[in-house]
């Protein structure tokens, strides 16, 4: 496998940083290479934040990334500014409840997905960035479920947030995989 690149932005408080990490520790329980690398400004709640990982099967050299391969874009600012860094052949996920707008790039595989009215619809909206994340293993499935699953149990002790996290991850992955089945 290629190394994955990803870079999730948006605003602080959108769980932006903790939807890296459970990426990158699904990857890790997968025994994967991967390095996960937050970047946010002082003010962190309402400020903006993002962080990039990368995950591949050989060492890596530099977590700094500067083409992404996966966009995922919580808020119009971050698509805004990142969608043209994307190559090529790449993948951008958004949150059109929250940019606006969908992706513009016909040379990458775009989706827009309503992932904070699905959030608030299922009474959850705090795990937007779980839709998000469900959607993009729909249209690329960086590493397993189970995984996935393994990651939220390490970094969500309290079980009903877990569960509404799971449930969330699930809904994204539905709406996404009938998004591209259009």
């Amino acid at each position: 496998m290629a190394a994955w690149e990803v870079l999730v932005a948006g605003f602080g408080g959108q769980g932006v940083l903790f939807l890296g990490e459970v990426l990158a520790r699904a990857a890790v329980h997968e025994g994967r290479e991967v390095t996960w690398l937050p970047a946010y400004g002082p003010e962190q709640r309402g400020g903006t934040a993002h962080c990039t990982v990368v995950i591949d099967d050989a060492p890596i050299a530099s977590p700094v990334v500067a083409d992404p391969a996966i966009l995922i874009a919580m808020n119009r600012p971050s698509l805004d500014r990142f969608e043209a860094q994307v190559r090529p052949g790449g993948v951008v996920v958004c949150d059109v409840t929250v940019t606006g707008r969908l992706p513009a790039r016909a040379d990458v595989t775009a989706l827009g997905v309503p992932a904070t009215a699905i959030a608030v619809a299922l009474g959850a909206p705090r795990a937007a960035n779980m839709v998000l994340l469900g959607a993009l293993w729909a249209v690329r499935p960086l590493c397993g479920l189970e995984a996935i699953r393994t990651a939220l149990e390490e970094m969500v002790p309290d079980p009903d947030a877990r569960a509404r996290n799971l449930q969330a991850l699930e809904r994204g992955r539905r709406e996404a995989a009938a998004l591209l089945a259009r």
